[in-house]
């Protein structure tokens, strides 16, 4: 990246990734903020869900997938997954500095400055709530709120076979919200970015009383941020999208044509050559 002249770095696109689908929600956020911005986004699929993985797995998997963003030129690197930022942020910082790398964290911050109960519902993977990471956000924004967490188990594996709305679906859901609002929660955080995708359905369960926050625009915003920092935004011009998964080619596409209402043709991403 550093051979290219300023006119021709603008044009590189911005790498996306997740565990699977659920990274598509921020995606949707970023084109709608950055309409000229081409992007590139890889879906773990083949793996996911990331929730139940060990930290260095996750960690050993997004190096190896933010090494395939950068062969493909990614001028940055957007982390659309709450768990592979609790891992890998970190290491991906210190492996490419020069590389603008934009990270996920559950918005514990701005759901307890909107809580008026005093009590605040996270709905997350295993593996968000079990990081260092997520302590963190706990010790430093969440002093004077109470905070009940919820492991999402199952959600993941819905979104990805493009399941937002079933009666199976919503059953699963009301086991795992219940018990955030007999806590007395009026909001949630949606802390996985496929949880994003269930929105509707979480809201038709929990009322409207109960605010539900996620943080796929202030990443978009962030992301906009760091590019005007370093003089890379795309301001004019078509973009591109590209997609690629490392799991069934054809379920992404029909996943993809449900959650982005958007037809594409996936490629598959050659798993012996980026996962060594």
């Amino acid at each position: 990246m550093s051979e290219l002249d300023e006119s021709e770095l603008t044009r590189q696109p911005i790498g996306i990734f997740d565990s699977g689908v659920g990274g598509l929600s921020v995606l949707r956020e970023i084109r709608a903020l950055l309409p000229h911005e081409s992007l590139i986004y890889c879906a773990d699929s083949g793996y996911a869900p990331y929730g139940d993985k060990s930290q260095a797995q996750i960690r050993k998997r997004s190096l190896e997938l933010g090494e395939f963003l950068i062969e493909q030129g990614a001028k940055a690197i957007v982390i659309a997954c709450n768990t592979a930022t609790a891992a890998a942020a970190t290491a991906m910082r210190e492996r490419w500095p020069d590389v603008p790398i934009i990270a996920m964290e559950p918005a514990v911050k701005p759901a307890a400055a909107a809580t008026k109960a005093g009590v605040v519902g996270v709905l997350a993977t295993v593996g968000t709530l079990a990081s260092a990471q997520f302590a963190a956000l706990l010790d430093n924004f969440g002093q004077g709120t109470r905070v009940v967490t919820r492991p999402g188990i199952g959600l993941v594996e819905a979104v990805e076979q493009g399941d937002v709305d079933s009666e199976n679906l919503r059953g699963r859901l009301r086991r795992h919200l219940t018990p955030l609002l007999e806590e007395g929660a009026d909001v949630i955080v949606l802390g996985c970015t496929h949880y994003v995708f269930l929105r509707e359905s979480i809201q038709l369960l929990v009322g409207d009383d109960v605010r539900l926050i996620d943080t796929g625009r202030a990443v978009a915003r962030q992301l906009a941020h760091k590019l005007e920092e370093r003089q890379l935004l795309q301001v004019a011009g078509p973009r591109d999208t590209r997609y690629w998964t490392s799991g069934n080619a054809k379920v992404f596409q029909q996943t993809l044509a449900r959650l982005l209402r958007e037809v594409a043709s996936p490629s598959v991403l050659p798993i012996s050559r980026v996962f060594a």
